[in-house]
């Protein structure tokens, strides 16, 4: 109870630390965090600010602000731990509102930052590059000199944009459809830096210094751990490779010792240090991802293995990978399904043929920029990693292209999240391990889980609400009645967040276009209308409740007296930033106004 009430203090502090900025232009000093990350039309910056000039002052301030900069040749000059004094208007990040929906503000707030700001090139007032700089700034310049390094060599497009993903973990460079091949083959994992690539590391550089055994293992440890804790910071420092570094540590002290650490023992002590640093990353998909799989790993991979001899080299070698990717991804299919709605379903095809490559493309990555003084040797290794990287596109192109290759819209909340994982670690837990384990225990929590589900539905089939959803691009009207949500939109293809919605508290999905015609819904207690003007007319012969108005300038005639007053009129996300309503319009019959662009989503309980 100690430690966790110290942990929250710590969270909370964290969090609260971070300064509270005004909505108005000012002058702040601030460092730059990483490259600016090119989008469409702007270059994105994030920067930590640590001033804010005033009149005759300065004021401390803590936390991060996102910029969005124009497009300008500045930009390419800018590099971690540079020194910036800019002028902006800090604005607010806010989430879209929608049910389900990805917590985008709490995200950012975990990393440190609550605003967002547009500015150009005027408005940076001053750029200071510092004599030194902070060791994680060092490390991202050293990534992006070996990603140069890269290019030197002739590897260059999609497959240089690979190989800085696979090797580096720089996933800024890859574009959004070779993203999507390796989710849906399930295979994404090996572009986030993680264990795999610290133990594909470690054991080749420990298999390297063959040489060193006897007196001299205690070297060969030390330079495996080094050269293991640099790849750690020339790829971010991400929680993932974190965790394998600090428990590959925790475990080659051990042997030294000759004190045998337990693997459990050592993953959770890798967590609490990572947690203790910074308390917030216990929430990153990232952290839990990578600790679920290590922990199922760690406890039933051994098990499972020996449930099937196989006497010949190659075929024992399939059987540890397959065993492997059984076992890992057991341990993250709640957490897969509640993050990213969605199962890949040829996953062990497409790690055992896959990852033994990406094994070899991050072995052969690390040699290059290692031996490029050599030039005909780097230039060879070069050519080789193109070719194998190539090849990875390839095959995993070829598996996402699988019939039925993902099961999409699957959806969970936090509560069945965390009861499925205990099932199933219960229960593999009792497969595995039976002879010392009662079938009770995963039994209770199935019921457990069962009956989290049925009380969901339940609430869900009692209730009913009228939901406008904060879509781009479109208007997108919900009106659900127990478990079954009518959508009023006008395109026949429901958009991502609906689908997420439906899929998380499992609603049948009936669509209806609108186009531009005017609808009324008629409810147990509430007439809801639809429409993309309004107008004397219209108010009287239909008398609603509740108004929706559609369309990117909804028209409202002039000189509106509305004898029925309406509860709530709301603007959905299809109206333009410029869009307002005219200085005639009759306030006083209207109880509330909702623009869902500006406020987020609408959601009424009827």
């Amino acid at each position: 109870m100690a430690l966790f009430s110290c942990g929250l203090l710590l969270y909370n502090n964290q969090k609260n630390s971070i300064s509270k900025l005004e909505p108005v232009e000012a002058l702040y000093s601030g460092t730059l965090s990483d490259y600016p990350e090119e989008k469409e039309n702007s270059f994105r910056l994030t920067v930590k600010l640590n001033r804010k000039m005033l009149k005759e002052t300065a004021q401390d301030v803590r936390g991060s602000v996102i910029i969005y900069n124009k497009k300008e040749p500045l930009m390419s000059s800018l590099m971690p731990g540079d020194r910036l004094m800019i002028r902006f208007t800090p604005y607010e990040i806010t989430n879209r509102g929608n049910p389900n929906e990805f917590d985008y503000r709490f995200y950012l707030e975990n990393q440190g930052i609550r605003y967002y700001a547009f500015t150009d090139s005027r408005d940076i007032i001053t750029h200071i590059r510092p004599e030194r700089r902070k060791l994680i700034h060092s490390a991202l310049i050293i990534r992006e000199k070996i990603i140069g390094m890269y290019r030197e060599r002739g590897i260059t497009g999609d497959r240089l944009a690979l190989v800085a993903a696979i090797t580096l973990g720089q996933k800024n460079m890859l574009d959004p459809e070779q993203k999507q091949h390796f989710i849906k083959a399930g295979v994404m994992h090996i572009m986030a830096v993680s264990g795999l690539h610290a133990v594909i590391l470690s054991l080749f550089v420990f298999n390297l210094l063959f040489f060193l055994k006897r007196r001299f293992n205690i070297l060969r440890v030390v330079i495996t751990i080094l050269i293991l804790w640099a790849f750690a910071f020339v790829t971010g420092l991400t929680p993932s490779v974190l965790r394998a570094t600090l428990m590959f540590s925790f475990l080659q002290a051990g042997n030294l010792m000759k004190r045998p650490v337990n693997g459990i023992n050592s993953v959770l002590a890798s967590a609490f240090v990572l947690i203790l640093i910074r308390p917030s990353v216990i929430f990153e998909a990232g952290f839990l991802l990578s600790y679920s799989a290590v922990v199922f790993i760690i406890s039933f991979y051994r098990d499972l293995y020996l449930k099937i001899q196989l006497k010949h080299r190659l075929p024992d070698l399939i059987w540890q990978s397959a065993a492997v990717t059984i076992i890992a991804q057991t341990g993250t299919l709640p957490l897969t399904i509640m993050l990213f709605n969605r199962f890949p379903t040829w996953f062990l095809i497409s790690n055992i043929i896959i990852v033994p490559l990406s094994s070899i493309v991050v072995i052969t990555g690390c040699l290059v920029p290692l031996t490029f003084p050599i030039h005909f040797l780097s230039q060879f290794l070069a050519g080789l990693l193109n070719y194998l990287t190539g090849l990875t596109e390839w095959l995993t192109e070829k598996a996402s292209s699988l019939p039925l290759s993902t099961i999409e819209n699957i959806g969970m909340m936090p509560v069945e999240c965390i009861l499925l994982s205990v099932t199933i670690f219960l229960f593999t837990f009792f497969l595995l391990k039976r002879e010392s384990f009662s079938i009770n225990y995963p039994l209770a929590a199935l019921l457990l889980l069962i009956f989290a589900g049925t009380v969901k539905d339940i609430f869900t089939a009692r209730t009913g609400e009228v939901i406008v959803y904060n879509s781009i691009g479109s208007a997108t009207i919900g009106v659900r009645t127990g478990r079954v949500l009518n959508l009023y939109s006008d395109t026949s293809v429901a958009k991502p967040e609906v689908l997420k919605h439906c899929a998380t508290m499992r609603l049948k999905l009936n669509i209806a276009q609108t186009g531009n015609k005017c609808r009324l819904i008629q409810t147990a207690d509430k007439n809801i209308l639809i429409s993309g003007n309004l107008n004397q007319n219209i108010i009287l012969n239909q008398k609603p409740d509740i108004v929706i108005l559609s369309g990117l300038y909804p028209h409202i005639e002039k000189g509106n007296d509305f004898i029925k007053p309406i509860e709530v009129l709301v603007i959905t996300s299809e109206a333009s930033t410029a869009y307002h309503l005219p200085d005639d319009f009759g306030y006083e019959k209207v109880d509330s106004i909702h623009f869902v662009r500006k406020s987020g989503a609408y959601r009424v309980r009827l």
